[in-house]
C-alpha cells in the first residue's frame, strides 16, 4: 500500500497467507449490547490491507506478534508487538501488513448510532503499550463458543470480558488528574492560541514532564492532542450546524481557513466542505 494519504479508498484485501477469525454481531447478538459490530483475530501477511474511508465507530487494534503499519492522526505509524491503537469514529482509517513480516493482532470494531457518544474520551490513547494476550484470549473464547455449544450465558461472559479490556484501554484509570483537567479546559477553549508553554502553565508541569506524560498515556505530543481535540470538534460542528467553514475554523483556533482545511484533510481524510457534503448525502 502507498504510504501517502492520497487516493486511499475503501479496501479490504486479505490474501491467501492471512488467516482471520471473526465474530460478527449478526451471529452474536450479545455484541450488540455494547454496539460492537465485530471482533476478530488476524495472522496477517502481505498483501493484507484495510482502508475505511469513513469509520462509523471506534476501532481498537491490539498487536500480539510482529508488526504492521497503521494510519492514525493523519500519519503512518508502526504498531508493534505489545502495543495497541485506537481510531475514533468518522475518520479515514487504514492499516496494512509490512513486507517479509507476519502481523498478529486482534480487534474490536464498534458501530455507534449518530446520537450516541463514542467510548473514546479526551484521555484515550492513540498508540501506546498494551498487553494484548488477555483480549486475544477473550475473543478466541467467544469465537469457539459461538461456533460450538453457543451457550448464551457463556457467550455473555466472553463479551463482557472483551468490553472490559477495551474500556480499560480506552478509559485508563491511571491518567494524572492534572492532565485530565488540562484537556477538559482545552476542550472548552479550543479557539485560544494554545502553545506548549501555555499548556504547561495551565497544568503546572514542566515542558519535558508534559511531553513525557502525553507520549506515555496518549501516544501523541501535547500539541498533537490539541489538534486532535480541535479536529474532532470541527467535525461535530460540520455535522450538526450550518456554520460557515471560516467560522468553524475560528471557533477551533484557526485564523486562516486554508490552514484549517489542510489540517482537517490530513487528520480526517477530506476537506471540510467534502466532509459536510458526505455527511449530508448519507443522511447522518
Amino acid at each position: 500500500m502507498s504510504k501517502t494519504l492520497h487516493n486511499l479508498s475503501e479496501t479490504h484485501i486479505v490474501g491467501k497467507q492471512t488467516k482471520e477469525l471473526i465474530v460478527r454481531a449478526e451471529q452474536c447478538r450479545a455484541l450488540q449490547l455494547h454496539q460492537i459490530a465485530h471482533v476478530g483475530i488476524a495472522d496477517a501477511s502481505p498483501p493484507y490491507q484495510m482502508v475505511r474511508a469513513n469509520l462509523s465507530g471506534s476501532y481498537m487494534l491490539a498487536c500480539f506478534s510482529g508488526q504492521g503499519r497503521i494510519l492514525l492522526d493523519g500519519r503512518w505509524q508502526v504498531c508493534r508487538e505489545g502495543m495497541a491503537c485506537l481510531a475514533p469514529p468518522h475518520v479515514l482509517h487504514a492499516f496494512h501488513a509490512m513486507p517479509k513480516t507476519r502481523w498478529g493482532f486482534c480487534w474490536v470494531r464498534y458501530e455507534q448510532p449518530a446520537e450516541q457518544q463514542p467510548i473514546i474520551t479526551s484521555a484515550s490513547p492513540v498508540l501506546v503499550r498494551f498487553e494484548a494476550a488477555p483480549l486475544r484470549a477473550a475473543i478466541m473464547g467467544l469465537y469457539h463458543e459461538v461456533n460450538g455449544t453457543a451457550e448464551p450465558g457463556i457467550i455473555h461472559h466472553w463479551v463482557e470480558l472483551i468490553q472490559s479490556y477495551v474500556v480499560r484501554f480506552v478509559q485508563p484509570w491511571h491518567v494524572d488528574d492534572r492532565l485530565w483537567r488540562l484537556w477538559k479546559i482545552v476542550g472548552r477553549k479550543l479557539g485560544e492560541s494554545w502553545t506548549v508553554s501555555k499548556l504547561c502553565d495551565e497544568a503546572h508541569y514542566s515542558g519535558e514532564h508534559l511531553r513525557r506524560l502525553c507520549h506515555r498515556q496518549l501516544g501523541r505530543s501535547p500539541m498533537h492532542q490539541v489538534t486532535y481535540l480541535r479536529m474532532q470538534h470541527a467535525a461535530a460542528l460540520l455535522e450538526s450546524t450550518d456554520n460557515k467553514i471560516e467560522a468553524i475554523a475560528t471557533l477551533v483556533g484557526y485564523q486562516n481557513p486554508f490552514v484549517f482545511s489542510n489540517t482537517f484533510k490530513k487528520w480526517i481524510g477530506w476537506r471540510p466542505s467534502e466532509y459536510r457534503r458526505r455527511k449530508s448525502s448519507s443522511g447522518e
